[in-house]
């Protein structure tokens, strides 16, 4: 049977183990050697979280606005999904952004990251943004690892951030713990984002999930397998960022350096990106890493 047609699993849901930002050091790494992952509480100040996303909320109106009552993002008009005709057209406009691209340069997401990649951490050029709508069931990212995915070696990591609260029905990402002790799987060509399914061994029934505030931040091992719940709302859209990380001077495969899907949307490259920044800072700085391949 291809991966698609496995019949359906017992698989049990577990909230996430969480962790506090002041814990010490080499208990948070001990943990996030263990279970493959972090959920750090409030891992990142909710006024940076909310500023992003109402920049975010300009570039994607009228597709995507927020709620008067509940200040969360609402589909507004036809679901849509990771490279289809709306998403293309406003994914450039997000990609253009000098403040969703220096957001994980700042000294509190650089803190975060250090705890797992040591004091001087590598923050990949390639940042995505995160826009799952509801009424699009089947088109969430399948189970996956970013180490098939972005070529990268056991030091690279994930950083997602959740931008607003996110609950049980608006796509929470889900994690495979301890999935990342079994190294680099096999993958199938499978429906939703990315477009390829990682093997989940008939043993491995427990996945762990919770509800996020905004702020909320889940680390991730680049062997450790994760994916999307189903947007399910009945309005609300599930918007959040990420990027990956790793230990200066571990190798990085090459595409990372590239705008994220800069390979298929024509003229989404650094050049049309850069253009209009206030700040050549976070320009181009990623061109002298010693060890790409």
């Amino acid at each position: 049977m291809t991966l698609q047609q496995k019949a359906p699993r017992g698989d049990r849901i577990r909230p996430y183990v969480v962790s506090q930002v002041d814990e010490p050091r080499e208990v948070l790494q001990a943990r996030f050697d263990e279970l493959g992952y972090l959920f750090i509480k409030g891992g990142v100040d909710p006024t940076l979280c909310n500023d992003l996303l109402e920049q975010l909320l300009q570039q994607l109106a009228p597709h995507i606005v927020r709620d008067p009552g509940t200040q969360l993002p609402v589909l507004n008009g036809q679901p849509f999904f990771e490279t289809d005709e709306v998403w293309d057209s406003v994914y450039p406009r997000i990609q253009r952004l000098e403040s969703f691209h220096t957001f994980f340069h700042q000294p509190e997401l650089r803190r975060l990251m250090q705890l797992v990649a040591g004091e001087n951490p590598f923050v990949y050029p390639m940042k995505m943004a995160r826009i799952a709508t509801p009424k699009k069931l089947g088109f969430e990212t399948p189970p996956h690892q970013d180490a098939h995915s972005h070529h990268a070696g056991p030091t690279m990591a994930g950083i997602w951030v959740a931008l607003h609260d996110v609950d049980d029905t608006m796509g929470r990402v889900t994690v495979l713990p301890r999935s990342h002790r079994r190294g680099v799987r096999p993958v199938l060509e499978a429906t939703g984002v990315g477009g390829v399914q990682c093997e989940i061994y008939d043993d491995e029934h427990e996945w762990h999930v919770s509800d996020y505030a905004c702020g909320d931040v889940l680390i991730f091992h680049s062997a450790c397998v994760h994916k999307a719940q189903p947007n399910t709302a009945e309005a609300h859209a599930r918007l959040s960022v990420d990027t990956r990380f790793c230990d200066y001077g571990a190798p990085v495969f090459s595409t990372n350096l590239e705008p994220h899907h800069g390979w298929r949307i024509d003229g989404l490259d650094w050049d049309s990106i850069y253009n209009d920044w206030q700040s050549t800072r976070y320009q181009y700085y990623w061109r002298d890493y010693p060890n790409l391949f």
